[in-house]
């Protein structure tokens, strides 16, 4: 049945969260799908982050560590956004980078997994995971003489062995955006007696995820689901700004788990029992207070509750469930109108097309030799062609050759702004710009530094 352009302004009418897009500044003419990326500014934050720096800064100065609340801002955003992960209340902070917060989570899982199998010295990853994880995972590995074994999707579950302490895993592929089945993989893991580390950052806000443990002793561990340590971003889905705090969560087994061996080892006194005591010895925090550092963003979390506020508004409309049927329904029409509509330009899906197995992202390759001259696929310039014309998604470089890692056109729908017509719309313009060609003008083909 052919789709048309009424019918996406009809299901856009019917759509129970089509109010949500009203609480974002979105750039007149242009078509945003880049959130997986950066997310939208919400409307609320440039007020908030004046009314932080005028007021509360500006004439309360450090007043406001008590009257604004400063100071359990983190512990107060985790909270707010621990339901989106399947977390529980006290389970997350929000602190720091993704990177910082993976090398706390990795270095005490490495610690708690050895202690009593130190014959456990590697870390298992998949191969296409973010660089930045595999860059710290390595790091770890060298301090510490361990290794870092990396494998296809596909591979993960043979690798399971009695010498790893460690699966880190990334949810949703950043580059496919294909979702590992979390439940299931920490499942073996755990059968195997190998701990979990789950980057959430392409997850939290566009697919709903469960964390949340059951029982802590060690036989109900093995059987368990739930992960033991997660992280994930705060600029991507959660729209709290270019380089906005990211999070970390931390099964309640682990969390509090006595002797400074098995802490996060970035000791800072944020994480301090009682911080202001000026203690010259180190006493751990509770909980997950402890995965704090140093003295925290302020601003830069004011902006991020921002972002999160809109999820709280989400919740009366059926929170991420209904925001989960919405995604799905988003990519499956964008799926279904670029193969129509701009077939015969060799373009591939790389995304899955099961439901149970995709993010919140849709990513095509391109036959390679395509390109301007018989040389490369073209896939950014086409994307830089689409910006252009403010159709704006992203590309992701692939390994150079033929093999299963291409160039990508990577495209992200975030449901809390984009609608169906939206969707329609870019896809037109991707025919376009397929079309006539537009996309070999050399202004198309000019690297930028970020792509």
């Amino acid at each position: 049945m052919t789709i048309t352009l009424q019918d996406c302004r009809t299901r856009d009418a019917q759509d129970p969260l089509r109010s949500l897009r009203d609480h974002f500044a979105l750039p007149p003419g242009v078509i945003y799908l880049d959130g997986n990326s950066l997310g939208v500014l919400p409307k609320a934050a440039p007020a908030r982050i004046a009314d932080v720096v005028q007021r509360e800064w500006g004439t309360d100065l450090i007043k406001s560590w008590n009257t604004a609340r400063w100071f359990d801002l983190p512990q107060r955003l985790g909270n707010q956004l621990a339901p989106l992960i399947g977390a529980g209340q006290d389970q997350v902070v929000c602190t720091d980078s993704t990177s910082i917060n993976l090398y706390k989570v990795l270095s005490a899982a490495l610690n708690i997994a050895r202690e009593d199998s130190p014959a456990r010295r590697r870390i298992v990853s998949e191969r296409s995971n973010f660089p930045t994880d595999l860059y710290i995972a390595e790091g770890l590995c060298k301090e510490r003489g361990l290794e870092l074994v990396l494998v296809e999707p596909q591979d993960i579950a043979t690798a399971l062995t009695s010498d790893v302490a460690v699966l880190m895993l990334t949810h949703v592929n950043y580059r496919t955006g294909a979702m590992h089945d979390m439940a299931a993989i920490t499942a073996a893991a755990h059968a195997a007696g190998i701990l979990c580390v789950w980057d959430l950052a392409h997850s939290a806000g566009a697919v709903p995820v469960d964390l949340h443990a059951a029982g802590a002793d060690f036989e109900e561990w093995r059987a368990s689901k739930s992960a033991d340590f997660a992280v994930g971003c705060g600029y991507k889905y959660l729209n709290g700004g270019p380089g906005a705090p990211a999070f970390v969560w931390v099964h309640p087994r682990h969390a509090s788990r006595p002797g400074l061996k098995f802490m996060q080892p970035l000791s800072g006194w944020w994480g301090h029992a009682t911080p202001f005591a000026f203690t010259p010895d180190y006493q751990p925090a509770p909980g997950i207070t402890r995965y704090l550092c140093g003295t925290q963003p302020i601003i830069s979390l004011s902006a991020l509750q921002c972002g999160l506020d809109v999820f709280t508004a989400a919740e009366a409309l059926g929170g991420m469930a209904a925001l989960r049927t919405k995604s799905l329904a988003l990519t499956d029409l964008f799926i279904q109108l670029v193969e129509e509509r701009c077939a015969g330009h060799g373009l591939g899906l790389a995304t899955p097309r099961e439901h149970a197995r995709r993010g919140s992202q849709v990513c095509w390759t391109r036959d390679e030799g395509a390109g301007v001259h018989g040389q490369g696929s073209g896939a950014y310039a086409i994307v830089q062609a689409l910006i252009a014309r403010g159709v704006i998604g992203d590309f992701r470089r692939g390994d150079g050759g033929n093999g299963p890692h291409k160039d990508i056109l990577r495209f992200g729908f975030t449901p809390l702004y984009i609608g169906f017509e939206d969707v329609w719309n870019a896809v037109e313009h991707l025919r376009q710009v397929l079309d006539t060609a537009e996309w070999q003008r050399p202004e198309f083909n000019q690297r930028h530094a970020v792509t």
